[in-house]
């Protein structure tokens, strides 16, 4: 979680949800728990996803669209507002450039909130999701 004042950035938490479980079922249910926890203890009134894209992989493409519609699931019934940004968009609002690889990202992440050592890229890429969505949401008072 990620907040904003003025151009100053704070991070107040992070982690990487790695479902578990013997069968997707279980494992998409264990996410929408874990998932509505992080909510419950945490309180958000917005989330920004990533958008679905198309890998090379079929099965992995169903498995994140699986996820991923759990995730908006879970904000939906939390009556969360949620905004969707391209892998290009986010990119482009970390590092400046929409064909970023992902060591930018982290590097350019820990940057913007002052850590002291790359988080790992499932974290960064989340983060970075928050800081565009910061970048791209209405200023307060416009």
């Amino acid at each position: 979680m990620v907040t904003a004042e003025g151009n100053r950035y704070h991070l107040l938490d992070f982690g990487v949800i790695r479902p578990k479980g013997d069968d997707r079922s279980t494992r998409l249910s264990d996410l929408a728990e874990r998932l509505a926890k992080v909510i419950e203890e945490h309180g958000p009134d917005q989330a920004a996803v990533e958008t679905a894209f198309t890998g090379r992989n079929p099965r992995s493409t169903v498995v994140l669209a699986e996820a991923r519609g759990v995730i908006l699931s879970v904000l939906g019934s939390a009556r969360i507002g949620v905004t969707d940004y391209t892998p290009a968009e986010v990119k482009k609002s970390i590092v400046g450039h929409g064909r970023a690889e992902k060591p930018q990202i982290a590097f350019m992440v820990s940057r913007l909130l002052g850590l002291h050592k790359t988080p790992p890229h499932d974290a960064a890429d989340a983060m970075a999701i928050a800081l565009t969505h910061i970048h791209h949401r209405p200023r307060q008072g416009q």
